[in-house]
């Protein structure tokens, strides 16, 4: 246990990106029901593990709760649904098969726990965070993690989105005190995890302009300056978070790029070189 009502069960799919595996959590609801956020990945071992707890701490399955819809958090829901003669729940634009549509503000209950949805887009536009009040503990999917960064992938992943979806945590969850992301170890300090992500967020955008200001950049003219000390492996997923700061930075008129070439070129606009 994780907290006193709230367990983290991880599924068995590390890698670099999932870092040691996707969290799953349950949390004992009281009256013999829980909730499931994030069954994880489709792998009936996992969702053995979680049934194999609920079985522990006597409680029947009420609901599962996706964050989102990719395919380490929510292909798992439909097999745990399956066992568990339960209900699905998730963002109302999301591709994943579920019973009940959510929309920032919503409320997921059971037992005497009332989960508060909060829309979070930026990682993916049917992104939820859930906070539930007795624990103070916020349930970030794949926005806050309990080690390094996010990669925000477009088109489905904006960085501006993202970046106010920070600001908004850091300001509407304030009495958090703990933060259980989608992968890694639970975060104890939320509104410093959350300063730490919004500030690492401006200093990349801010390595990136000033990249630009040397003269035009490719993607992967940045990515080998920016990400020299980071391993090769990650680069092509280095160049989807360039390529995310960059459309965020070309929305706004800060930047233009040359499309007419196989790898477009990237300028700073007359307004950003005037400061």
């Amino acid at each position: 246990m994780v907290a006193s009502r709230i367990a983290l069960i991880r599924a068995p799919n590390p890698s670099p990106l999932t870092l040691t595996g996707t969290n799953s959590y349950v949390i004992d609801c009281g009256n013999g029901e829980a909730i499931c956020i994030d069954p994880g990945p489709p792998l009936e071992s996992h969702v053995q593990a979680l049934l194999a707890h609920c079985e522990r701490i006597r409680c029947a399955l009420t609901w599962i709760a996706l964050t989102h819809g990719h395919p380490d958090h929510a292909p798992a829901a439909a097999l745990l649904r399956e066992h568990a003669h339960t209900r699905i729940a998730a963002h109302e634009a999301s591709g994943a098969a579920h019973d009940r549509a959510l929309r920032d503000g919503d409320t997921v209950a059971a037992g005497d726990v009332a989960l508060q949805t909060a829309a979070s887009p930026g990682h993916s536009a049917d992104h939820l965070v859930f906070y539930e009040p007795r624990e103070h503990a916020l349930f970030t999917g794949d926005t806050v993690l309990g080690d390094g960064y996010v990669l925000i992938t477009p088109p489905d992943g904006d960085m501006r989105a993202y970046m106010q979806t920070l600001a908004r945590l850091s300001h509407e969850f304030a009495e958090a005190r703990t933060i259980f992301g989608g992968h890694g170890e639970p975060v104890r300090e939320p509104a410093a995890k959350l300063r730490e992500y919004l500030e690492h967020r401006r200093s990349r955008e801010r390595q990136i302009l000033g990249a630009l200001n040397a003269g035009p950049k490719t993607v992967a003219d940045l990515v080998e300056s920016i990400y020299a000390q980071t391993d090769r492996a990650l680069w092509p997923a280095a160049s989807q978070q360039v390529l995310a700061y960059l459309d965020a930075l070309e929305r706004e008129g800060r930047i233009n790029s040359d499309r007419a070439q196989a790898s477009p070129v990237y300028t700073l606009t007359t307004q950003s070189n005037s400061g």
